[in-house]
């Protein structure tokens, strides 16, 4: 794998590294989507194909974080509605990233961030006309579960970027704060967990990443427990501009390197 150690990064990229990491954790039990930041991040430091796997272990690590804060909130009969679009998703995904180098990865990346902060701003303009949690049930709605589980399949393989779609998906159906969060968590840990066996087949996990993430993993923790605090506290629509700026640069700064 075209990827860099521990020991060939410098002070300030793994500076860089370790703020993303650490919110990552916050984004798992505060702003699900946040760590498109941190995707930016790692794919500006390491090599594109080689970020999505050191980052993967890290969204594990925060998944799991949040499943152990928000679990009694999941609601699992959305969740068993989405599980099979997103394992097509997933699997279109792999078949993309086997024949795609970093150029073409990196681009990718660039452009699913720009869509996700998209779809971020018309899901905020939409969520107000929101219905009960876990009221679609006819057959529009069947096929609109579908529909977001295939691209959040598809880009949570590709680019650990899958938070936006699912965010998106989320709010329509009128999930609040914690079964918004709860359901979440569940989801991307079990999705996130079953890339893994994919990742190592591709090559995007092996022991130089494996030796990084046991770096960066400490700062996940305190970025999941500052979360914790800041959920009932955070002004959520202020935070939620700030993300979609990151998101908007950080996708301009893969395109144009």
């Amino acid at each position: 794998m075209d990827t860099m150690t521990l020991w060939h990064l410098t002070g300030w990229e793994f500076a860089a590294l370790a703020l993303a990491a650490l919110l990552v954790g916050f984004s798992k039990t505060a702003v699900s989507g946040a760590n498109t930041i941190s995707l930016a991040v790692f794919a500006a430091v390491l090599p594109a194909r080689a970020s999505t796997g050191v980052l993967l272990p890290l969204l594990i690590a925060g998944d799991v974080l949040a499943v152990l804060t928000y679990r009694r909130h999941a609601h699992w009969p959305t969740l068993w509605r989405l599980f099979p679009a997103v394992a097509a998703g997933v699997v279109v995904g792999t078949l993309f990233l086997m024949r795609a180098d970093d150029g073409i990865v990196r681009t990718s990346i660039g452009v699913t961030l720009l869509l996700m902060a998209a779809l971020t701003v018309w899901r905020r303009r939409t969520a107000e006309r929101a219905a009960e949690p876990g009221a679609v049930t006819t057959r529009a709605g069947r096929v609109k579960a579908r529909s977001y589980g295939v691209l959040g399949g598809f880009t949570t393989m590709v680019a650990n970027a899958g938070g936006p779609v699912m965010s998106m998906y989320l709010l329509s159906a009128g999930f609040r704060k914690l079964g918004f969060l709860g359901t979440s968590a569940f989801f991307f840990l079990i999705v996130n967990v079953s890339k893994v066996p994919f990742s190592v087949g591709l090559g995007l996990i092996d022991g130089p990443s494996l030796l990084l993430d046991a770096a960066l993993v400490l700062f996940v923790l305190p970025g999941a427990l500052l979360g914790k605090w800041a959920v009932d506290r955070i002004d959520q629509r202020l935070f939620e501009q700030l993300v979609i700026a990151a998101t908007v640069l950080g996708a301009l700064h893969l395109l144009l390197r």
